[in-house]
């Protein structure tokens, strides 16, 4: 047993939890295997191998997740453990098979496929392959709520699909697992296993909105993870805290877990990297991080004590300007209001290579807000930025959003009056829990009013999007604002 505080973890779940990043490798693999094996056959045999591999990978993103927020929500890992040990040996034998199957150097290309789906089709019941890991994800999912409480959480399908995957190891010639790892959940427990939580922060939000654009970025490298790293299960974590969201890189090789601890609402940091097989984590507070860019990364540095100087806790690559924008200001808007932080450098409220290009008082639901209009100067995509005008939170997040080739159309942006501005098709990425936009979009169609403290400021603000437009046009080589690159 490990003891955790007041409460012992029993060794198998640890096992068990540490099997989920084993599967994630393996599937990662197979996954891997099948696009090798579909370059090499016809077209009209593509579809199918299109659908495994993309389930397969769902299947290796959720095993990840779960284990990561396990580290979060340990206490509740014993409820989680019985319905995993169910599916796991299961999955796993599908995995092994799959890569059985495509390794058969004794069979063509276009056999072995054709055996292998024909084969694992037929000892399902006539279940084809693709749907198995459909099976599969689903069940992970709804682990994943009853992990982390969600409201949305539903008992009577996780122990229909339990009943499915239960009559497929036997079909398989898996043994029944144990009769108990972990206590079952029962109809008359779900109060204690799952809370509705009717007032959601806005930090869980945030990377559940579509993007309206997605403009990469370059010179991407490796994302790198320093530490200090412990085992899993050797970090105190709150109870009760509450998942904001998870972010992975590098193909789940790194994650971010960001949560709250809900007795004093400080947010944490908990990063997750592999060794092999093997999960290792590192947890820092908000409060106890700095924040920089550095070309197409987000470094974020702690304090070491014994050195007595700062040290990179991590770096973190990011696929698209967009992604790292939003990241940005989420970790800036949690730690600038937190009740841990002490002091925030005021360079951390500027996104390093931006230029800004706009800047004025605005009056936004009720607030005194600067609005602020940046230019990237690697991908030259355009946002929008409101952030607090004055006080103690002066230059903390309030909202951005991302402007896109609808900057274009004649009818994005129109002045209502010398003081309103509507702009159409904007969607907002909202940092703060006060702050409501639909106050600004009380009007026939839905536009979002940017209400000026001056009448020079929304002459102004309209200038900057027709000069940009004007030059757009004089420039046939020029990318457009917010758009893939």
């Amino acid at each position: 047993m490990e003891q955790l505080g007041n409460f012992i973890l029993p060794v198998e779940m640890h096992h068990l939890l540490r099997d989920c990043c084993r599967e994630a490798e393996r599937a990662d693999v197979v996954s891997r295997g099948l696009d090798l094996l579909r370059a090499a056959l016809p077209e009209s045999f593509h579809g199918h191998l299109i659908a495994l591999a993309g389930e397969i990978r769902t299947s290796s993103r959720l095993l990840r997740g779960l284990a990561d927020r396990s580290q979060v929500h340990i206490m509740r890992v014993p409820i989680v453990t019985t319905y995993l040990d169910v599916v796991l040996p299961c999955l796993s034998k599908s995995l092994k098979d799959i890569m059985a199957y495509y390794e058969d150097k004794t069979l063509t290309r276009e056999i072995r496929w054709r055996k292998m789906y024909n084969k694992m089709t037929e000892e399902a019941g006539g279940l084809p392959l693709p749907q198995r890991f459909v099976l599969y994800n689903h069940y992970l999912s709804l682990l994943r709520q009853l992990l982390t409480r969600s409201p949305s959480f539903d008992l009577n399908t996780l122990e229909s699909l339990r009943t499915r995957i239960l009559k497929l190891r036997e079909q398989r010639g898996i043994p029944a697992p144990p009769l108990q790892v972990g206590p079952l959940v029962r109809q008359d427990l779900m109060s204690l296993a799952v809370l509705q939580e009717p007032n959601a922060h806005w930090a869980e939000q945030i990377f559940s909105l579509p993007l309206p654009s997605r403009t990469a970025l370059k010179h991407l490298k490796p994302s790198k993870s320093y530490g200090p790293f412990y085992p899993w299960g050797h970090i105190a974590v709150p109870p009760d805290a509450k998942i904001l969201f998870r972010r992975p890189f590098d193909n789940d090789t790194i994650s971010i877990v960001v949560f709250l601890n809900t007795v004093n609402q400080a947010p944490y940091f908990l990063m997750r990297t592999m060794q092999g097989d093997t999960p290792w984590f590192s947890m820092l507070g908000a409060h106890e991080i700095c924040i920089e860019r550095e070309g197409s990364a987000l470094q974020l540095k702690r304090w070491s004590r014994s050195d007595q100087c700062s040290k990179l806790w991590a770096a973190l690559y990011f696929q698209t300007w967009e992604e790292m924008v939003l990241f940005y200001c989420s970790f800036v808007a949690l730690k600038a209001r937190n009740v841990l932080t002490i002091q925030i450098h005021p360079n951390e409220f500027k996104l390093r290579r931006e230029r800004r290009l706009f800047q004025a008082q605005i009056i936004d639901d009720g607030f005194k807000h600067s609005l602020i209009v940046y230019e990237d100067q690697q991908t030259r995509g355009l946002r929008l930025h409101a952030a607090v005008w004055e006080g103690e939170l002066r230059q903390c997040p309030v909202w951005t959003a991302f402007v896109t080739h609808q900057s274009q159309s004649p009818t994005w942006l129109s002045r209502r009056s010398k003081n309103r501005v509507w702009l159409k098709d904007v969607q907002l990425y909202v940092f703060c829990n006060n702050y409501r936009q639909e106050n600004m979009r009380q009007n026939k169609s839905g536009a979002f009013e940017i209400y000026f403290d001056r009448e020079e400021g929304a002459r102004r603000f309209k200038e900057v999007f027709a000069l940009r437009s004007a030059s757009s046009e004089s420039s046939e080589n020029e990318p457009i604002a917010g758009t893939s690159t």
